[in-house]
């Protein structure tokens, strides 16, 4: 059997399809850098977050342990009742950094693979405005 003949590609074609990617890069360039700027800003709330709920539970903790030992040294309603309050706060402040600490991770990553994708258009963008100076326009 004879092999059919490739059609040869017409510059028309050429110029729309590499039209086409630098548009599509274009927007590729401004969604990420929008995300970027996002999952920064997300990142800085996470932080502080975390660091205000080690902050409420290292304090916590030690008011817990103070609670226990009035309860051993005199064991009344009133000091029972303070400890149980505390234990409370400090299991639910326990809860919230867990899941504050999960969320601070998981944003963490997307930032990095996002920071990744940025520098990667910003270099396709450079190198392709590099070379659009270097070919003489018609």
């Amino acid at each position: 059997m004879a092999k059919a003949k490739k059609a040869l590609a017409k510059s028309s074609f050429v110029e729309k399809n590499l039209q086409t990617a630098l548009e599509k890069l274009a927007v590729a360039t401004a969604a990420v850098d929008k995300a970027v700027g996002v999952r920064a800003k997300d990142a800085k709330k996470n932080t502080v977050a975390v660091k205000r709920l080690a902050k409420r539970k290292a304090t916590l903790s030690k008011r817990k342990k103070l609670a226990a030992g009035r309860v051993k040294k005199a064991s009344s309603v009133e000091t029972r009742q303070a400890l149980r309050a505390v234990t409370k706060d400090l299991a639910a402040t326990t809860k919230e950094l867990a899941k504050a600490r999960i969320g601070k991770s998981v944003n963490a990553e997307e930032l990095a693979r996002l920071k990744v994708s940025q520098r990667r258009t910003k270099g396709y963008n450079r190198g392709i405005s590099a070379v659009d100076r270097g070919i003489p326009k018609k």
